[in-house]
């Protein structure tokens, strides 16, 4: 027993010494990158959070950044996008990429002067010099009030007090976020970061960041064994460097191990004089000593913002820029005299530059001894950091090393250098020398710079294109550029084998001290014409089954880096000797641009290898347009015809195969909206110029469907680049291709026809298939909602039917029907007796419609407006014969859009009448919105809807102020992303149809959707059925509401139908005018579906006639003699009833039922056991409390 108290005790104290232990490590430095805590609660709200040191901005405290803005009227917040897609800022995060992702923001701000946002991080204890942010960024000026200078930029604050600029984007306003990487590097004390921005006028959420990531942030750490590589140095702190880096005038231990004893190197941080070098040049540009705090400190875009030795504002470096007066674009300093090397002991130089911006034109190292010439070069823009290089010299005389710039005229930028070092093989010289001759100038161009690399044969020999990069030339291998700025970069080999010289670019060690891809660009090239492809062969092998990635990028000259084209993680093999080929689409591209090969090895060992070569530019010149035997006309099973990706946009289009409109089994064009990959707002395809003197009409099939689907546009591009709206459709419409078609009117100049995908929802899908363009008027449209156009309708009599929305005219209906906003279109009638005398007509009559052998429904939403507003007449018009009246409505009918239908049935071709006759009212319109004609009888009243030909008279709303998503219709046969039910209500079969609220992989959980009836008339009693598949208890939830006059009054509510579909009947009482409303709250994990409604007016759910006199709903024909009605409806509702329980009765039993009354409703539904805990119903009392409130 004492034996096993000792052991007690021991076990007790080594757990006391553990905990203690761990508090000690707990108590270490925090915010350094280390987690020194096992729950790394030292690293939270940081400017990061957790492990992977990353901030996303979904939770609320933002990892610990605040506002600091000085003006409350600019500031940063931390925001969605909201429900509807805004007019200015993202549409949507970037980390999630929906419109319930967080990101942060600046607020709209409009004043007369610059009123600053600042955006601060908590205190960081240090940073390695590999330290980098990377980050998105969104920039994009949607009042076109200008971006000014310093719209967005960052520093860095230390102790001291200094702000030191590390990060500046390019200025092009885009509707889209973008990659950036800040270069923080080596800051040795604590510190914070500061995100600016500065304007006088801007939107909100035009300038926002996201998805923060810190990387390579820590200091160098002790390897587990405690011991260094054979050639590492071992630092003071812990942890190991490699020998290139001692002596490099960087602290890369982080406490100066590696830069102590450095003695007999030639050093020069410039901080206080020139060591030696001189600023004299034969150019009248110089290089001048300076710091940034001489240059600017106030205009962010002047200077490289810090110097490198210390990281600060307030160090030297040497730099040259654009002067007032450009009357040379080059500059020069050199270096003493210093003694010739051998190639036993190469005299080396390690120095760092800082090439910013359009202005840098590029930095050369040459030898000056008895000639002058070339040995390092780095071109153009490396972005904001401080680049190291290396060079070598070994030179058998007396020589100097001598620095050129070239500088552009460009709006700003800059060339640095700083901390130069030169080893100790590199010995000051007392010899005198010869003057140097100066080389020869390069050979002029044949032909101006716009024209060199544009893929066309401007020169005799081909010269202008012979070094763009294309292998097809001798020289063209050589086109390609090294912008490397890390440790790994490419050189160009040439390998002897068996048969001849094989080129090919390859990935090998660099002195940059980043751990960044290797870069290698292109010059700039083209334009490009759409049919421009990219062909290259790869190789990837190592021992290491992921020994590397490789990817492609397109830099445009005025839009930045776009995201990568392709990309390429693993390997290839274990044989070098073996080539994957790969075919990248580049397509139109109307600015210049460089294609750019970034790679980066695990591990750069003696058999890794990552190569490209055989590199060709094929069918890329402007003017090369493909042959297309059916023009426009497609069916994408071979090919896009003459249509091709638009690469100004944000996501291509992509082939699905399956389920297409042609075949069933073919192809077509789709975007899934609910591709978790896809960023920004649109995805288009254009189509190959055109030029039309007639009128042509563009047919096509599409689809729009699932919950939250967006939109799908189509446009003409004119030749100047504006774009004009032809048709348009948004929400969902089905799993079903539906015909489309516009009209395109003769045009004097060349244009383009745009498909365009709006990306206004996350989950869903758009898709075309079987584009048909022809010569020739277009006929009556099946669907139109007057969006962009009138669809063919012309206007007579007395006045003009007018097309319109109320943010340009602020007069008619103040939302349009079809997109439920103020920007919406729909036909306006004037028919107040200041336009139309009372009495007087005016007419809009539609194009020509086809007679058929089956009857067709009309269906229409129209929109009274003011007092005495005249009369509005439907009629058919056939081409020979006698107008027939459909419809009539004379009525005053209240501020809402409201349905009007009837049955078609013509042996001639006919048109459609919409007419309006004044009735002296003033300051009083009609309006029509959405004529949709369809191949079947319209639904009569009380019938039962069971979504075998559409939704009837029901609509999904479109208003994001009501609902978020969209009851989707499909069958189980058909679908092929979303969990179903497995069979429908109707038929019982995987062909019927039903509308349902998936659960999916989009963080959507919880969002509604609102089915609405039409508005319907006050009863004592109106029997609503409907069938309801809910499986998964307590996710989704279904609640019916009356509506009345924009006021809620629950019905029903619903959290578990069980298994199977159940039936509910419950009778709704009104004493106004009312919709119902079925709304659907979507789950995470089960899926929520409805068949079968409908209703019965003025009938209870016992079939008790309960409104003696039954007058036609609004919505529908007038004119009709009530007890003519009533009998219908018993006639219908008996036999409906009969049918209906025959029917079920094959599919199921049905158990008994409950019938529970209540005031203003009663509920039939099936007893399944524990069902009542999840349906609740108001009492007495909650119902008068709900129509009260």
């Amino acid at each position: 027993m004492k034996e096993a108290c000792i052991q007690l005790l021991a076990l007790l104290l080594i757990i006391h010494q553990a905990v203690a232990l761990e508090n000690r490590a707990c108590e270490a430095l925090r915010c350094d990158f280390v987690c020194d805590c096992t729950d790394c609660s030292d690293e939270q709200d940081c400017g990061y959070r957790g492990t992977e040191f990353v901030c996303d901005f979904e939770d609320a405290g933002m990892c610990g950044w605040t506002d600091r803005s000085t003006y409350a009227g600019y500031q940063w917040e931390r925001r969605q996008r909201g429900a509807q897609l805004p007019s200015s800022g993202p549409t949507s995060d970037y980390t999630i990429g929906t419109s319930t992702g967080w990101f942060m923001g600046v607020t709209e701000v409009k004043a007369d002067s610059l009123r600053a946002a600042v955006l601060t991080s908590p205190v960081i204890s240090q940073s390695a010099h590999t330290c980098r942010l990377h980050l998105y960024y969104f920039i994009w000026d949607s009042g076109y009030t200008g971006l000014g200078d310093s719209f967005l930029w960052v520093s860095v604050q230390q102790l001291d007090g200094q702000h030191a600029v590390v990060w500046r984007p390019e200025s092009t306003s885009i509707r889209a976020w973008r990659e950036a990487t800040i270069f923080l590097g080596r800051i040795p004390g604590p510190f914070q970061i500061e995100l600016h921005s500065h304007r006088e006028e801007g939107r909100r959420g035009d300038i926002a960041i996201d998805q923060l990531e810190f990387l390579d942030c820590a200091l160098p750490v002790s390897s587990g064994s405690g011991v260094c590589g054979k050639d590492d140095l071992k630092c003071k702190r812990g942890g190991c460097v490699e020998q290139r880096a001692v002596c490099d005038g960087t602290d890369d231990c982080g406490d100066v191990t590696d830069e102590l004893n450095c003695g007999q190197y030639l050093s020069c941080d410039f901080e206080t004089d020139l060591c030696g070098w001189t600023l004299g040049s034969f150019s009248s540009l110089k290089w001048i000593r300076t710091n940034q705090m001489n240059v600017t400190t106030s205009e962010p875009l002047r200077g490289p913002g810090r110097d490198h030795t210390n990281n600060s504002a307030l160090g030297h470096f040497l730099y040259v820029t654009k002067p007032a007066v450009m009357n040379s674009d080059w500059a020069s300093f050199q270096s003493p005299r210093l003694e010739q090397t051998n190639s036993t002991h190469p005299c080396r130089m390690v120095m760092y530059s800082h090439q910013f911006g359009g202005v840098s034109g590029g930095l050369s190292v040459l030898v000056a001894e008895k000639e002058i010439y070339p040995v390092w070069q780095r071109g153009g823009s490396l972005g904001d950091l401080w680049v190291k290089a290396e060079v070598e010299f070994v030179v058998n005389s007396t020589f100097q090393i001598m620095f050129v710039a070239a500088i552009r005229d460009q709006a700003y930028g800059g060339i640095a250098v700083d901390d130069i070092w030169l080893s100790p093989e590199c010995r000051l010289s007392n010899e005198s020398m010869p003057r140097p001759t100066f080389p020869k100038p390069p050979k002029h161009p044949c032909t101006e710079d716009s024209k060199i690399c544009d893929f066309l044969r401007d020169c005799t020999d081909g010269e202008d294109e012979s070094q763009c990069g294309d292998f097809s030339y001798e020289q063209g291998s050589t086109g390609w550029t090294d912008m490397s700025i890390g440790s790994q970069g490419w050189k160009l080999n040439s390998e002897p084998n068996d048969i001849s010289t094989e080129v090919f670019l390859y990935v090998t060690g660099a002195p940059g001290q980043q751990l960044t891809e290797a870069q290698t660009r292109t010059p700039l090239l083209g334009p490009s014409g759409p049919s421009c492809t990219l062909q290259f062969s790869y190789s990837i092998t190592g021992s290491n089954p992921h020994t590397g990635e490789l990817s492609v990028a397109v830099v445009d000259s005025v839009l930045g880096t776009l995201p990568r084209l392709w990309e390429f993680s693993g390997r290839t093999g274990q044989n070098t000797s073996l080539w994957e080929k790969e075919e990248l689409y580049i397509g139109a591209r109307v600015h210049r641009f460089q294609l750019e090969f970034r790679a980066r090895a695990q591990d750069l060992a003696t058999d890794t290898r990552i190569a490209v070569k055989d590199v060709f530019y094929i069918n890329c010149p402007p003017q090369y347009l493909p042959s297309t035997s059916d023009g426009l006309s497609c069916n994408f099973e071979s090919g896009l015809c003459g249509w091709y990706q638009d690469q100004t946009d944000n996501y291509d289009w992509t082939v699905q195969n399956g389920n297409d409109h042609t075949i069933g089994i073919g192809r077509s064009l789709a975007v899934d909206m609910w591709n978790s990959t896809l960023r920004g707002l649109s995805g288009r395809l254009l189509s190959l110029p055109q030029f039309t003197v007639t009128e042509h009409c563009l047919y096509f099939f599409y689809k729009l469907y699932g919950p939250q689907t967006g939109a799908l546009s189509v446009k003409i591009k004119h030749e100047d680049g504006a774009e004009e709206l032809l048709w348009t459709r948004v929400g969902a419409h089905g799993n079903i291709w539906q015909e489309g078609h516009c009209s395109v009117r003769s045009q004097l100049t060349e244009y383009q026809l745009v498909f365009e995908a709006v990306r206004s929802g996350f989950d869903g899908q758009v898709a075309v298939d079987d584009v048909a363009f022809v010569e020739r008027s277009c006929s009556l449209p099946t669907m139109c909602s007057f969006e962009g156009s009138n669809c063919g309708y012309s206007s007579s009599g007395a006045a003009k039917w007018i097309l319109q929305n109320w943010d340009f005219t602020r007069t008619g209906p103040v939302t349009d029907h079809s997109l439920e906003t103020t920007r919406g279109y729909y036909m306006l009638a004037h028919s107040g007796v200041e336009v139309l005398p009372e009495g007087s007509v005016m007419t809009l009559t539609s194009p020509l419609g086809h007679n058929v052998a089956f009857t067709e429904c009309v269906r229409f939403w129209y929109h009274t407006g003011g007092d005495n507003p005249g009369t509005l007449s439907v009629y058919v018009k056939p081409l020979k014969g006698v107008k027939n009246k459909l419809f009539s409505s004379s009525l005053s009918q209240g501020d809402v859009w409201r349905l009007g239908m009837s049955n078609i049935s013509s042996t001639e071709n006919w048109q459609l009448q919409f007419e309006v006759t004044g009735a002296g009212g003033k300051d009083t319109y009609i309006a029509i919105d959405d004529i949709i004609i369809s191949s079947h009888s319209c639904p009569s009243t009380g019938e039962i809807c069971d979504l075998e030909r559409g939704l009837c008279e029901w609509t999904n709303t479109q208003n994001p102020d009501l609902d978020l998503l969209d009851w989707e219709l499909s069958s189980l046969l058909f679908e092929t992303h979303y969990p179903t039910p497995p069979y429908d209500h109707t038929l019982g079969n995987e062909r019927g149809h039903f509308l349902f609220l998936p659960h999916t992989l989009r963080d959507t959980a919880g969002q509604n959707a609102w089915l609405l009836s039409p508005h319907l008339p006050s009863t004592k009693g109106t029997c609503l059925r409907f069938w309801v598949h809910q499986p998964v208890a307590d996710d989704s939830m279904l609640m019916v509401w009356r509506l009345s006059k924009g006021n809620k009054h629950k019905v029903l509510s619903l959290t578990h139908a069980g298994q199977t579909w159940q039936s509910f009947r419950i009778t709704i009482t009104s004493d106004e005018e009312y919709q119902i409303v079925f709304e659907g709250f979507k789950g995470a994990n089960g899926v929520l579906a409805l068949d079968d409604f409908g209703y019965t007016v003025g009938i209870n759910c016992v079939g008790e006639q309960t409104d003696l006199t039954t007058s036609p709903s609004p919505d529908h024909t007038g004119g009709i003699v009530a007890a003519v009605l009533v009998t219908i409806i018993l006639a219908t509702a008996a036999c409906g009833l009969v049918v209906y329980y025959l029917k079920k009765r094959a599919i199921s039993q049905e158990p008994s039922r409950i019938e529970t009354s209540h005031t203003g409703f009663t509920n039939e539904l099936y007893d399944s056991g524990d069902m009542d805990a999840h349906v609740t119903v108001p009492s007495i009392s909650e119902q008068v409390q709900e129509e009260e409130t």
